[in-house]
């Protein structure tokens, strides 16, 4: 179970693997051995047991030393500090994955078996020096993270999906379906949320743009945030929902909790898993059918994916004004389709008009958001839904990126631009007394 480490912040840890010879590193290898075996021996585990983690792990480093300096073992100080931060992650902590869940840079961790760790730091993914011993001591630091937040893994459940205790959201495949070794990836969240103003300065969302955002949710239109795995629609998510009115009574439902809202006035639901008997399981739709009974004035929805599409629809047109979710979809026109299909799954035996036309009744907004190739995440397109003409949903882009070019540093550029079109909702916006000037919508930025 991870907690907070005894006195060590993440910059005075050591590496995770030192730059040595093969033969010093087999020489390290067989200390680390011994030593761990000499520290077991000498563990009181009753005491262990009624120790927090923190004063455990004071503990055993001081053994450690000692026994380092009692066995003669010859380490340099780098070794030292080495030896004792792995026999410690692994005996209290979360053993290879400790030094990357300290690194307040990485935001992704991917373990395709116990030799290869990947981890993304700023958008671009990379191939780590972090190796697990094989694949019985990944399987132990997995069972020791699922076991710290009750759930369970073993050849009969080999998949499981928890949110960690630092908020963090974790999944693992096993064996006999993970052929190589068992999958994990560990998707993190910062301990401070990202606001507008870091969106703008990271170029994600021009200024001008993100004005017409905050008059969106002020002015209570229905709100989908569209893109791929990755894109960024969680944190976007998170910085629109901090344009809400205080007063209003927010339900937040989501399958991990990841939204970071700082109203007061705020219930937080997560759905449940069905226990080890294949019962009580809670899912989305039940939780989306509940809080309509809990008098919300918005419900937010973590990420649209099944049946819950209908009562989500039906929340927005009935009362929850100014709601919002997330949904994959390479774009505004997916996006819609894959609505669709959505509630065409929750009500079968709705006609594919009477569908669009509850779509288009609901959703007045799509933003759709995308993470490009040089690891960056822009917002691509700002789109109206306007109604229906003949059969089909009719929608308008109000604000695009257009890509251009990638530099010889790698990264993307394109501009941002208004496409002229000046969005119908700006009738709504002035009713709740936002009014947008003229020149918003006659935008235009390189980046």
């Amino acid at each position: 179970m991870r907690s907070g480490r005894p006195g060590k912040s993440s910059s005075t840890r050591s590496s995770p693997v030192l730059s040595v010879g093969n033969d010093r590193e087999a020489q390290y290898a067989k200390y680390k051995t011994l030593l761990r075996e000499e520290l077991v021996k000498a563990i009181d585990f009753e005491e262990a047991a009624n120790s927090n983690s923190e004063e455990l792990s004071k503990r055993l480093r001081q053994t450690l030393l000692r026994l380092i300096q009692l066995k003669k073992i010859p380490l340099n100080r780098m070794e030292r500090e080495r030896v004792m931060d792995e026999i410690v992650d692994n005996l209290v902590g979360l053993g290879p994955l400790e030094p990357l869940l300290r690194d307040p840079e990485v935001s992704d961790i991917m373990v395709n078996g116990p030799k290869h760790v990947f981890v993304e730091r700023k958008g671009k993914l990379t191939l780590t020096n972090i190796k697990f011993d094989d694949n019985d001591h990944l399987m132990t630091i997995v069972e020791r993270i699922v076991a710290a937040v009750g759930r369970r893994v073993d050849d009969s459940h080999p998949m499981v999906d928890a949110r960690m205790l630092d908020g963090s959201r974790f999944n693992a495949i096993i064996s006999p379906l993970a052929l190589d070794g068992a999958a994990v990836s560990i998707r993190r969240f910062g301990t401070v949320p990202i606001t507008a103003k870091d969106l703008v300065r990271f170029g994600s969302i021009p200024a001008p743009v993100m004005e017409v955002l905050r008059g969106c949710v002020r002015a209570k239109l229905n709100t989908i945030i569209s893109g791929g795995t990755g894109s960024g629609k969680t944190t976007l998510l998170n910085v629109l929902s901090a344009f809400i009115p205080d007063h209003e009574r927010i339900i937040t439902i989501e399958d991990s909790a990841e939204l970071q809202l700082q109203q007061d006035h705020l219930i937080r639901l997560e759905t449940r898993p069905p226990n080890l008997e294949g019962k009580g399981k809670i899912d989305q739709r039940d939780l989306v059918k509940n809080s309509l009974r809990m008098r919300p004035d918005r419900i937010i929805l973590g990420e649209i994916r099944g049946g819950e599409a209908v009562d989500m629809l039906t929340a927005m047109n009935t009362g929850c004004a100014g709601s919002l979710a997330t949904v994959h979809a390479n774009n505004s026109r997916d996006a819609l389709a894959r609505f669709e299909t959505m509630v065409g799954i929750g009500m079968p035996n709705m006609s594919d008009k009477v569908i669009r036309e509850t779509i288009a009744r609901a959703l007045d907004v799509i933003i759709q958001v995308s993470r490009l190739s040089d690891g960056s995440r822009r917002l691509m397109a700002l789109t109206e839904v306007t109604g229906m003409e003949g059969p089909y949903i009719t929608s308008q882009d109000i604000f695009e990126f257009e890509k251009t070019t990638i530099d010889e540093d790698g990264r993307v550029r394109g501009r941002f631009r208004a496409t002229g079109i000046k969005p119908r909702f700006r009738t709504r916006m002035a009713a709740f007394g936002i009014k947008l000037a003229d020149q918003l919508f006659q935008y235009e930025h390189q980046v």
